[in-house]
């Protein structure tokens, strides 16, 4: 009777011992990951929930006072339609024409590796940089843009200052550069497709490209599209370079992160600028659950 008793416990120690050698061996990612993201983050939230002003000596406890004038906000809300738009500019486009430049770039042989640099080229380009360069470009008197428009009998159009043509302006810089990182994405899960699919379905009379494409190549390039729908929707949402370079939000160009920026670091008013950090924080949240628990479901997984 002895005999399994010993063996049981012998087993149970040994399991015990391979948690806790598991625990340990996480422990410093765990602690990596407590400072650098949970603690900011309730540092965040707490100061959301008070009016401190940077350099002041003391705030006070305003409670959901910054939540409620985030929705009175004219500024704000500007900012976040602006922003909507431009996710509703940049999203769709830059995923169909990631997914058409991959395909294709996954057709060529010889010449593959060459255009896979330049229509990365983009993504690896630091955005302030190129940012100065697009305004050059669409300078309403010398920029070679305007000057093509002129040359072909139009007028030129002011693409950094009139506010109509602002966030379609900074959306086409958004989808100039995150075509080629889609396409990367998009090469990866056509790389991953088994040949012997495309046998089958030719067999079953699948022959034309456009019939493949429907019935092999979009279902199993279902997990690289839901990853590359969600990646973009958040680069999307996080754009605040070209505006802080190309119109610092003049014209009514602002969007959510540069209206953060100037509510923290312009004005001081980091109560405040918390609170809008943290309504952005759970949009994106609840956008990239909604998306993934909608789509996850629809997606093959080979």
């Amino acid at each position: 009777m002895t005999a399994p008793a010993d063996r049981s416990f012998a087993l149970y120690a040994r399991v015990r011992r391979d948690q806790l050698l598991g625990w340990w061996f996480a422990a410093p990612a765990a602690l990596l990951l407590l400072l650098l993201y949970l603690i900011p983050l309730l540092i965040l939230i707490v100061l959301s929930l008070s009016n401190y002003e940077l350099g002041a000596v003391d705030s006070k406890w305003v409670g959901l006072n910054n939540y409620l004038r985030a929705f009175e906000d004219p500024v704000f809300m500007r900012a976040l339609r602006n922003t909507l738009l431009y996710v509703v500019l940049v999203l769709p486009t830059s995923i169909v024409l990631g997914l058409g430049a991959a395909l294709l770039v996954h057709a060529r042989t010889q010449s593959r590796s060459m255009y896979e640099l330049i229509y990365f080229l983009p993504v690896t380009s630091t955005l302030i940089a190129m940012a100065t360069v697009w305004q050059f470009m669409l300078h309403p008197k010398l920029g070679p843009v305007n000057g093509l428009i002129s040359a072909l009998g139009g007028t030129p159009l002011a693409f950094l200052s009139e506010p109509t043509l602002i966030i379609p302006t900074l959306a086409a810089i958004g989808i100039w550069q995150l075509v080629g990182f889609n396409m990367v994405l998009f090469l990866a899960g056509l790389s991953s497709i088994p040949q012997e699919l495309y046998d089958a379905a030719a067999v079953d009379g699948a022959d034309r490209p456009l019939d493949r494409f429907v019935r092999v190549t979009w279902p199993q390039l279902g997990p690289t599209s839901l990853f590359v729908l969600v990646t973009t929707s958040i680069s999307a949402f996080k754009v605040f370079d070209t505006v802080a370079v190309l119109t610092q939000g003049k014209g009514e160009s602002e969007v959510v992160l540069y209206a953060m920026y100037l509510e923290g670091f312009q004005y001081f008013k980091m109560g405040y600028a918390a609170a809008l950090t943290v309504l952005f924080l759970a949009f994106i949240l609840l956008m990239s659950a909604l998306q993934t628990s909608r789509l996850d479901k629809k997606v093959h997984y080979a």
